[in-house]
């Protein structure tokens, strides 16, 4: 790393399917920040030697995705708030005397397109979180922080949710939100917000939760973006929800990532829009999921 670029990476495995590079390549462009970001494929078994490697060479941070999240917080000397509530990381400082510092910004970057770019409110808002894994436990914390009404979460096997509620008490306590578990399919009443954080997706479900749950004139959003949402986001739409998926929450926390490394806040909705057209025109125009 011998150039004046400030060298940043997202490590994964898989990996080759990230969108990252390109995101913050447009982010550097629009900035004038010196950076250069790669992906870096990592061995199963090599999260932390690949940290420390990339760190000797110069890198400054890196974004961390599946199957590393928590391995990442793990491997960090400061952890903040939100990587200690969800017991996850995707976003690491690397500093020059070799400390490590942890960050979550799913939950920021979720947030941010729910409320900033789908223009829906939280506070007050009857919230449904499908899921208890490190995808859910990401985007918690930042949820109960716009103080909805009620958070609902669900899941199959109802301990992981409830691990969650317990976990997540105090700041429920303090915004005054309703937080409860519940198993997947026997969901009581109906939300206004329906985020679907689970696997189903990956597998090509539609819906792992019966139409009932979806209030008139509901926001139905999956957190994955491309074919892998199209199931739900086609449910959502056939049930009268407004259907969004997570490709605005992709841009939006790898906002607040390069915000955190460089100290600058990026133009994320105009690359959100940028790489909506550029997928859409892939498609062939076919609707991707935006509200």
């Amino acid at each position: 790393m011998q150039d004046k670029q400030l060298h940043y990476c997202v490590m994964g495995n898989p990996i080759a399917h990230s969108r990252s590079p390109a995101i913050h390549a447009r982010f550097a462009a629009l900035t004038g920040e010196p950076v250069h970001y790669e992906r870096m494929l990592v061995p199963i078994e090599g999260f932390a030697q690949a940290v420390r490697e990339f760190a000797a060479r110069g890198g400054k941070g890196c974004n961390v995705t599946v199957p590393f999240k928590l391995e990442a917080a793990d491997c960090a000397d400061e952890k903040s708030e939100r990587v200690l509530l969800a017991g996850a990381a995707n976003t690491l400082v690397l500093h020059a005397d070799g400390r490590i510092s942890a960050d979550n910004t799913d939950g920021l970057g979720l947030v941010a397109d729910i409320t900033r770019n789908a223009r829906v409110p939280l506070q007050g808002r009857d919230v449904l979180l499908i899921g208890a894994g490190g995808a859910a436990a990401g985007v918690l914390g930042p949820l109960l922080r716009e103080k909805p009404r009620r958070i609902v979460i669900a899941n199959r096997t109802v301990q992981k949710a409830q691990h969650l509620v317990d976990t997540h008490a105090v700041i429920a306590l303090d915004t005054g939100t309703q937080l409860e578990a519940s198993p997947l399919l026997e969901i009581a009443g109906d939300f206004d917000i329906v985020i679907n954080g689970s696997a189903s997706s990956l597998a090509g479900a539609a819906s792992p939760v019966p139409a009932r749950v979806l209030r008139n004139g509901a926001l139905a959003y999956d957190m994955m973006y491309g074919p892998a949402a199209q199931g739900f986001l086609d449910w959502a739409a056939q049930h009268g929800a407004i259907a969004r998926d997570g490709l605005g929450m992709l841009v939006e926390q790898a906002a607040e990532s390069f915000s955190i490394w460089r100290g600058v806040r990026p133009p994320a909705a105009q690359v959100l829009n940028e790489l909506r057209a550029e997928i859409d025109a892939a498609q062939g125009a076919r609707p991707s999921g935006k509200a």
